[in-house]
């Protein structure tokens, strides 16, 4: 499925990782204004690395595993006014880490990661792969921002809020620290069902708690929303 945005156009090429609202507020939120090397870990079809590409003046590399997603990534990053500025590279983010040059590198990373640990996969074995663990648990995903982000970077995340608290069990056995969740609900006056998180190394920032609420009771996008993401969606 192919979107267009304000600046850049995403074409999945039948890869199964196609936009999400999930991955535009991430896109919108994360603080990448001064980011100089940000690292987007599980790419997909290229839609945070292009929106960091567009938020930024950094250099924006992209990990991506399933072959049919780098190659969607690559020719989305080739057609945009950014291309000079993006690379995509097909592995794993666990081999990618053990790089040394990238070890401590990057000043930012962006991820929207799989987190389905268990029940039905999707029938489609691409999108099984960007939807579930098994791939990349968080365990491993947080090792990988460990060793990878600069001593004084952050990472920038977005996950659903059941799998909440099996995340933060995990980052209590990592070297990272959570500084800032804003609790997005998709309705007004609903509960929250995902939050995004920011993550850096050093434990002297408080963490911050915030709300975000996507829709109004009448199904428009409310105000904090539309501040959001203007920068990108079309009729916004």
């Amino acid at each position: 499925m192919a979107f267009t945005f304000k600046q850049f156009h995403i074409d999945d090429l039948n890869c199964g990782m196609s936009v999400s609202t999930d991955g535009v507020m991430l896109g919108a939120w994360a603080p990448l204004a001064q980011a100089k090397h940000i690292l987007d870990i599980g790419a997909g079809s290229g839609l945070l690395s292009l929106m960091a590409a567009q938020r930024s003046r950094g250099q924006i590399t992209a990990v991506e595993l399933e072959v049919t997603a780098a190659s969607a990534c690559q020719y989305n990053m080739a057609q945009s006014p950014w291309a000079d500025r993006c690379n995509i590279i097909h592995c794993d983010i666990q081999s990618f880490c053990q790089q040394a040059q990238y070890q401590g590198y990057f000043d930012h990373i962006i991820c929207n990661p799989p987190y389905f640990e268990h029940g039905p996969k999707a029938s489609e074995h691409h999108r099984a792969i960007a939807r579930h663990t098994e791939t990349l648990g968080f365990t491993p995903l947080l090792d990988a921002i460990t060793r990878c982000l600069s001593p004084k970077g952050y990472a920038s995340l977005i996950l659903p809020i059941q799998s909440l608290a099996r995340f933060k069990t995990c980052l209590n056995h990592a070297e990272l620290y959570l500084v800032q969740a804003v609790w997005v609900k998709s309705v007004e006056n609903k509960a929250a069902n995902r939050v995004l998180l920011l993550l850096t190394k050093t434990q002297n920032e408080p963490c911050q708690h915030t709300e975000l609420t996507i829709r109004g009771e009448d199904g428009n996008y409310t105000e904090q929303m539309i501040e959001l993401t203007k920068g990108f969606y079309l009729k916004l």
